[in-house]
């Protein structure tokens, strides 16, 4: 695709009328504004979560210290949050400066901050450390500014950035193609500078003398060593400067460009860099020396590459002649021989600054450096007295529009890392979308087909009120421009199972007056009378859960938390008034008598049923006891469930083959190629797809090891499969295989999303008890529903340790626990409606024993449990079926929680309540 040709055709189409209804026009502008935003799991792209360098900013406030003490126990602040994440650098910082100079305080340290007014030396450290927080706060609102505005120019479509706890930045990019750039755009920091140049000849002693050592150094070894190298490099370092002249020969590279710098091999570089960092090699040159390299190789006629090392001369503090600070405006242009450029504008102090630069080093080089890395180092050939400044180097235009955004958007405060990064191929993101769009229309196809089954007119009215639940809950979505993920499509699914809970309770208050012999119209009044209460309580408990998933939860997670949240919403209000709506238009027009709320072999399907629920509640006790036991023991017998990435950190890709694999072969044979013995590989919803998961090299955040670990990947897969490795999937023909997606989570999001998920669970039952508490009047409710969401979650837990027996492996990350907060507010939904009919019994019957009050609740309210819990059951297997591998795990927990919460709600809760009450509750007190 020429994407500057599809982006131009759709500019074009811009204003133009695009589609017409019910005789509206509507302009492509305006779909693409009303649009539903599509996730990256559902159109491909690139997620990343951005973490500011709080100590790189200390260090700043600190002047750039030379302090010892203080760069130790920076140092060692860094390594201590790598182990307590949750921990503020600050803080940390503050007591490791603390151990290593106990006598010492900050304000000694921050002299900076002192001159500038902001502290004294008899500032307390902790008014320093409030000070140091407030900064880190400033570095990241700003950054997330900085970032914003480069992303805007980036050109992606619906690009997402959000703020997130602990200092993060998260930016979500559909349809990304390019990592590389979008790393670049990123963590730039954008600290541009203007830098004087050392003259050949005066360096030519020094390095002479350097050539001399090794050359010394050499002989002793007897091998040809790096003096050999920096020898080479001297006798290029002093050819004169004819850039447009001729190739000069060189015995290190064979031919060269001859120019101002050292010129090396691109594999040489580290060599240099350990030369050049000795201290014997320091005192042999100029104190105000710095050395920046280029920004990227230089191709060479003969086909090899050159990366030039240029000498540059600091000014006091080792400033440079001029910052990027006084830029004013960058844009993307074209020198005079057509090649991409970036031309600037400076400000009125910047503009007098460049003019005496310049006029002080006519004929001389100065370098034009971004985050250390020189582009160019043109000759001053005349004053420039209007501000103006042009960037030239072997940019493409890509690469210039970048560089020119970058330094409009200005520099990041502070640098920035990538600690979580996840890519989606477009292939994969097809097949997401379509398997989420398959499982939402059957499981809406076989809800709407029970509901006409078992409630007849009246479930053909729920029917109506689910299509405008699922058309309102599009709607709010598109207007709200939240972003649908394949999590949230499993919401909705969730949803479309659980919206007709509502009506069902509705319409079996319904038949229980029609039962009594009261007239339709009365029926229905009292029927939605007496429901009320329990929606409302089943409806907030629910959206508790979620809530608490949406504050704690980021990303997809998020995504299915405003999907469910949204749905519990629209699904009331459908249910309860439009619903009644439909059937008060009915009743007016005297169709009254044909309203019907079941078939003759369905109105009474398990009503008058006596089953003993509570007299064998020991019983209910010891089957879940001995299920959760067995499978815990499992669990613990297999060394603890299978964490996810986002729980362990590290790298996980799906990998597309052409043929299939036997994943224990292949696990096996790159575990042993990469030296990874827990390296992990499963099958990923068919036998020639595999994701294959490593903590290999995990500590190395850096671009260039999430390249170089790819590449090794890459080749092992290759060297262990005999399998040629492709770019695109699509193009994928025999002997070959493809990265599909790769994700990279660091320790520190690990360890935080651990502690999320562990608060989220904690928070929701705590949530939970508080509002049975207030509701139901008596801790004995509470604290019962309590346990039993508690036995719920280790069902769960332990069902996936069965299954893992069995050879299916079902990770636990954060989709698993968006499904037990699911399971939890499901869970609490049936239980509620129990005790709603208790209270509501005890009520009307004060005088008989509560055991029996409880049981009869219980079995009045059996249907509706059963039935909802069927209907929502139907959805969640065609989601498990037909959702695809990623939602496989989040399908499946769901499955076992709507069995076991219809189970604790029925036979483990209200017995809990008795169990818990003693004889207070039997008196029926």
């Amino acid at each position: 695709i020429d994407f500057a040709q599809r982006q131009a055709y759709l500019d074009a189409l811009w204003k133009e009328p695009a589609f017409r209804w019910l005789g509206i026009q509507y302009t492509y502008e305006q779909i693409k504004e009303n649009a539903l935003n599509l996730g990256l799991d559902l159109q491909g792209g690139m997620h990343v979560i951005l973490e500011v360098s709080p100590g790189h900013l200390v260090r700043a406030l600190a002047g750039n210290s030379k302090d010892p003490t203080f760069l130790a126990a920076l140092a060692e602040a860094e390594r201590n949050q790598q182990a307590h994440p949750a921990q503020p650098f600050t803080k940390l910082f503050h007591q490791a400066y603390q151990r290593l100079n106990p006598t010492s305080s900050l304000s000694e340290v921050f002299a900076v901050t002192a001159r500038r007014g902001r502290t004294t030396r008899d500032t307390t450290d902790q008014a320093i450390l409030k000070l140091l927080d407030a900064e880190i706060n400033n570095a990241v609102d700003r950054s997330f500014d900085i970032i914003r505005s480069r992303i805007d120019q980036f050109g992606t479509s619906q690009p997402n950035i959000q703020r997130l706890q602990g200092g993060r930045i998260q930016v979500e990019l559909p349809g990304a193609t390019n990592p590389a750039r979008v790393r670049k755009l990123l963590q730039g920091v954008a600290r541009l500078q203007f830098w004087a140049v050392y003259e050949p000849k005066e360096l030519a002693s020094a390095l002479q003398s350097i050539d001399t050592l090794l050359a010394q150094e050499e002989k002793a070894h007897t091998h040809d060593g790096a003096g050999a190298t920096a020898s080479r490099a001297q006798a290029v370092a002093t050819q004169p400067d004819t850039t447009d002249g001729p190739i000069y020969p060189s015995p290190f590279l064979g031919k060269l460009q001859p120019g101002y710098g050292l010129a090396y091999a691109p594999a040489d570089v580290p060599a240099i860099q350990q030369i050049l960092a000795r201290k014997d090699v320091k005192q042999l040159l100029p104190a105000d020396l710095i050395w920046l390299w280029d920004v990227k190789p230089t191709p060479l006629t003969d086909g090899n590459d050159i990366v030039m090392l240029y000498p540059i001369r600091a000014q006091k503090d080792a400033q440079p002649l001029l910052s990027g600070t006084v830029i004013t405006d960058a844009r993307q242009s074209f020198d005079e021989r057509g090649r991409p450029t970036v031309t600037m504008q400076m400000n009125s102090q910047g503009t007098r600054a460049w003019r005496k630069i310049t006029a002080d080093n006519i004929g001389q080089r100065i370098a034009i450096a971004l985050d250390d890395r020189v582009y160019s180092a043109p000759v001053v050939h005349t004053e420039i007295p209007n501000g103006n400044s042009q960037i030239t180097g072997s940019f493409t235009i890509e690469e210039a529009k970048d560089l020119a955004n970058i330094l409009k958007a200005g520099s990041l405060p502070a640098p920035v890392k990538i600690v979580e990064e996840a890519i989606i191929g477009p292939t994969l993101s097809q097949e997401a979308q379509t398997k989420g769009i398959t499982s939402m229309l059957l499981g809406l196809g076989l809800v709407v087909l029970f509901m006409l089954g078992y409630y007849a007119r009246g479930g053909a009215i729920a029917n109506v009120a689910l299509l405008f639940n699922i058309l309102f809950l599009l709607g709010i979505l598109a207007q709200l421009n939240a972003t649908l993920t394949l999590t949230g499509i499993a919401g909705i699914v969730l949803t479309i199972g659980m919206s007709i809970d509502a009506n069902v309770l509705i319409f079996e208050r319904i038949r229980e007056e029609l039962r009594k012999g009261v007239p339709v119209q009365g029926a229905i009044q009292e029927g939605y009378q007496k429901a009320y209460s329990s929606i409302i309580d089943a409806n907030v408990t629910t959206f508790l859960t979620g809530a608490i998933l949406y504050f704690l939860g980021q990303g997809p997670i998020r995504g299915f938390a405003t999907t469910l949240m949204i749905g519990i919403l629209t699904s009331f209000f459908t249910s309860v008034f439009i619903t009644r709506l439909i059937i008060t238009w009915v009743v007016q027009r005297g169709y009254a008598s044909r309203l019907s709320f079941g078939f003759s072999h369905t109105k009474d399907l398990l009503h008058g049923t006596n089953v003993p629920f509570i007299r064998q509640r020991r019983i209910f006790y010891a089957v879940s006891g001995l299920f959760i036991v067995v499978g815990l023991g499992l669990m613990i017998q297999q060394g603890g469930p299978t964490l996810g990435v986002d729980f362990t950190g590290g790298r996980s890709y799906v990998v597309s083959l052409s043929e299939a694999v036997e994943p224990t072969t292949l696990k096996t044979r790159l575990g042993d190629n990469l030296g990874d013995p827990g390296l992990e590989v499963k099958t990923y919803g068919a036998d020639n797809v595999v994701k294959i998961t490593t903590s290999y090299r995990i500590q190395e955040d850096s671009a260039e090891a999430d390249e170089q670990i790819k590449n090794e990947l890459s080749a092992s897969i290759a060297t262990c499969t005999g399998l040629r490795p492709t770019e695109n999937m699509t193009e994928q023909s025999d002997k070959t295989f493809a990265i599909a997606s790769a994700i990279k989570v660091g320790a520190n999001i690990a360890d935080d999303t651990q502690s999320a998920a562990k608060k989220s669970i904690l928070l929701s039952l705590l949530m939970i008890f508080g509002y049975i508490l207030v509701r139901f009047r008596q801790w004995q409710f509470g604290l019962a529903a309590v346990i039993a969401l508690f036995h719920d979650t280790l069902a769960v837990l332990a069902a996936f340790a069965m299954a893992k027996a069995f050879g299916y492996v079902y990770e636990v990350d954060q989709i698993f626990i968006a499904a037990i907060l699911t399971i939890i507010g499901y869970s609490i939904n049936d239980t509620v409606v129990v005790f709603d009919r208790i209270r509501e019994n005890r009520r009307s019957k004060a005088g008989r024993d509560f055991l029996r009050i409880a049981n009869n609740a219980i079995n009045e309210t059996l249907t509706r449990t059963l039935i909802t819990s069927l209907t929502t059951l139907m959805a969640v297997a065609v989601l498990f079926i037909w959702g695809g591998e990623v939602l496989r795990g989040f399908s499946f927990a769901l499955l076992i929680g709507i069995v076991f919460g219809t189970y604790s709600s029925i036979c483990i809760a209200t017995p809990l309540v008795i169990d818990l009450g003693g004889k207070y509750h039997s008196k029926g007190q």
